[in-house]
């Protein structure tokens, strides 16, 4: 019976590996493991923070720069917008002068159209070009004819001048819109 006399070896505790054992840790432990490492994670967490700051101090120096010049660039669209009824006003009593162009009427009117026209393109304002097809982010349809000569959807006339303010649409150009003829349905006799 010399089984019966032999101890069963007691077993032995499992030895962790020390890394594992660090992740394992609790934070209080993890405090009590190694000081330095605990000291390195806390850089890196400020480190990535700072960076994100600056990141974002970044973008918001290149935005606030990029609002600042598109309001200087558009500063005055509002007054533009405001001046544009009074130069259609302007361009019919242009027409109706035009009935006598040696009046000096007319000439004088003619001098202020080349100057609002100059002071107009000082400013960055386009006519817009109001011929062939209707383009809805252009144009504004404010009527449809039939017309067998032109093409359906393009433009037959201009009613309103419209306008754009560097790459911006200042207002757009009031147009008549051609559409196809309708047959006519029986004869008048």
């Amino acid at each position: 019976m010399q089984a019966d006399n032999q101890t069963a070896p007691e077993a032995e505790a499992p030895v962790e590996n020390p890394e594992i054992a660090k992740e394992n840790a609790t934070p209080e432990a993890a405090a009590e493991l190694d000081p330095w490492e605990q000291l390195e994670a806390e850089a890196a967490k400020w480190k990535d923070l700072s960076l994100r700051t600056a990141a974002e101090m970044d973008n918001l120096r290149k935005r606030t720069a990029r609002e600042r010049e598109e309001a200087v660039r558009y500063s005055n669209q509002r007054l533009l917008e405001e001046l544009l009824p009074v130069i259609d006003n302007f361009e019919m009593g242009m027409q109706a002068a035009a009935q006598d162009t040696s009046s000096m009427i007319y000439i004088g009117m003619d001098m202020v159209r080349r100057q609002l026209n100059e002071f107009l393109s000082s400013q960055g304002v386009e006519e817009l070009v109001a011929s062939g097809a209707f383009d809805p982010n252009l144009h504004d349809a404010v009527a449809q004819e039939e017309s067998a000569e032109i093409k359906e959807g393009d433009i037959i006339r201009v009613t309103r001048r419209g306008f754009k303010l560097r790459d911006r649409l200042l207002r757009p150009a009031s147009v008549v819109v051609s559409k196809a003829p309708t047959a006519a349905e029986g004869g008048v006799d």
